[in-house]
Order: structure tokens, then sequence, then C-alpha cells
């Protein structure tokens, strides 16, 4: 039996691969688009029994190459580019591709996890897994949208086979070089500061009660785990939130970037951490405008309720911004 990830190339999809290798597991089909190839690279190090293009994948699918043949279908595949505006490239890609997998799995009663996002919300204050606190504000986010509520209605008639949604917040972490813009803001804090010796953040960087912007960071490795840990567990179905569970200030993953740069290149023992004022005196740290092109299609604030993920049994800590992207930039520093 086969284990299919798609996006199997890209940044959670094969940070997924890695961890199922890392538990023994290789029968596993990887399913991508490569062309933009660069993201081959996030595979070099990962163990798999063959590679699909995804239209290759789709199409075997549906003529019942793999009937009885797959245990489990992690779909991370997706156009995740918030700033997309061909709407029915992003609703043919996203949704129409997944409804098709959706339909496959419950014919065939085999584990369905999928990539959702926290981008179903749009501007709302509250991030439960309830109808009344969605409203996304670009297409990308409808097109999750759109299949969470597919989803519930699913459920509700059929939960024998197991559907699993997560509702990624801002997740960070290693194997996103190939992301480019759409990388995570620790991400370019580390390449900024390696290239200037200094980071840039927008105005309202300090934080939400401030009237700025903060967010739920998550790392990728805690994103994996949760995925593995509804995979061990295919009685258990629904559609989570999949964050830290916490707020955090862009100053906070600033601040922690740079520590670790300096860290990287001076030695942890000889670089104590730095404060925000400490590296804003320093001129490590500068602030400009906010860009008028993501103005009203940002979410200023977002911190996920994790209280649905608790109920269903998963209890292991997720790391904060400070764990995390020190882990991160300490694995940058050597692999980039």
């Amino acid at each position: 039996m086969y284990i299919v990830v798609t996006g199997a190339a890209g940044f959670i999809g094969s940070n997924i691969v890695k961890a199922l290798n890392e538990r023994g597991l290789k029968n596993i089909i990887a399913v991508d688009n490569l062309t933009k190839a660069d993201k081959f690279k996030n595979l070099i190090d990962c163990d798999i029994v063959d590679y699909l293009d995804k239209h290759d994948f789709i199409e075997r699918i549906q003529a019942g190459h793999f009937d009885g043949e797959i245990e489990a279908i992690f779909h991370e595949g997706a156009c995740s580019d918030t700033m997309e505006t061909d709407g029915r490239y992003m609703m043919e890609n996203n949704y129409r591709y997944s409804m098709i997998l959706l339909d496959w799995c419950q014919d065939q009663e085999v584990q369905f996890l999928y990539a959702s996002s926290a981008a179903t919300y749009g501007s709302t204050s509250v991030f439960k897994e309830e109808r009344q606190y969605e409203g996304p504000l670009n297409v990308y986010g409808y097109s999750k949208f759109l299949f969470d509520q597919i989803v519930r209605q699913r459920l509700a008639k059929d939960p024998s086979s197991q559907i699993v949604g997560f509702r990624y917040f801002n997740v960070y972490g290693p194997r996103e070089t190939h992301k480019g813009r759409m990388a995570s803001v620790a991400f370019h804090n580390f390449n900024q500061f390696r290239a200037d010796g200094k980071v840039k953040l927008f105005e309202g960087s300090h934080g939400y009660e401030n009237g700025g912007q903060m967010r739920d960071f998550v790392y990728v490795g805690d994103v994996a785990k949760v995925n593995l840990f509804f995979l061990d567990h295919p009685n258990k179905s629904g559609i989570f939130n999949l964050g830290a569970g916490r707020s955090q200030s862009f100053n906070d993953v600033a601040v922690a970037a740079v520590n670790g740069c300096l860290q990287a290149k001076n030695g942890a023992e000889n670089a104590a951490p730095l404060t925000l004022d400490e590296l804003r005196a320093q001129g490590l740290l500068e602030y400009i405008a906010f860009p008028e092109a993501l103005k009203g299609k940002y979410q200023a604030f977002t911190q996920g309720d994790l209280t649905r993920l608790r109920a269903a049994g998963y209890d292991a800590p997720m790391a904060t911004v400070e764990e995390g992207v020190a882990q991160y930039v300490a694995w940058l520093a050597k692999n980039v």
C-alpha cells in the first residue's frame, strides 16, 4: 500500500515526506508540478517510491489505476499565492482538483488529510472552526473556504472514512526557499540580514494592541507532527486550526531571526541575545511604510483557537517563535 503526498516537493509537503521517512516509511508516491523545477531540491534527502506530475496522477486516479493500492493521501498541493487574481485558475487548481481526490478517497475508503488555510477567516478577530467567523478576503481564501464547506457536508452525511482539513496559520521553517516572495517572514528576515546586515519591517510590526500586526506563527515541524497524529488515528475527522495557538508580533520574529544570525556567525557562546531596543539602537532593525497593495487584503491579527485540536487528542506543545525561529535560522545557516 502507498501513501501519496501531493505538493510533495513544496514546503509543507516535503516536510511531511521527511517526517514519514523518519518513521521508516518509504512507500511514498510524490505528486507535484515541477514546471518551476527548483522545488526538486526539497526532496533530495527524502526517500520515495515514485514521482508523478499532478496531471498524470489525477488522470490515473480517475482511470482506476490506484484502486485498492493507496492507504492515505496527504493533499498539500495548491496555489498558495494570496495575491493571485486569476480566479478561474485558482478554483480549478485548488477546489476542483481537491474535489476529485475527495470523491475518490471516499469511494475507496482512503484516509484523506488536506491543507486548508487560516485565510478562510478573513478579517475576523475570532478564529474558531465555525461558519459565522469565516469570510475570506481573496480568491485563494475562497477556494479553501468553499472546499471546507463541501467537507462539512460530506462528514455530516457519511463520516465513515477519514477526512481531515488543517487550517494552517503562518507556517515557517525548512524547505521553503523555492517560495520566493511568498516564503515566511522568518526566511526573509534571515536573507535581509545576511545581505544588508539589518532587517526592515513594516510599520506596525510592534503589536496589534498598538494598532499593528500580530500573527499566529507555527513551526513546520509541529505541522508535520499533527498531520502524522491524524494518520495514526483514522477514526478522527473534521476541520482543525493548525497554528501555535498564540499570537506574536513581527518584531518577535525579527528579534529571533537576527539573534539567530548573530549566533550562527559568532558562535552561540559568544553572542548573547540582544533585545528589540538594542537591535534598533544598533541599526539592525528599521521600519518602512506598509504597502498600499496589501491594505484591505491582509489579516492584521490571527490566533488559532486550538480547542478542537486538543479535544481530538493532540496534546504536544507548539514551539514559540523564539524556539522555532532559532531552530530554523540554524538550519538556514547550514543549508542555504
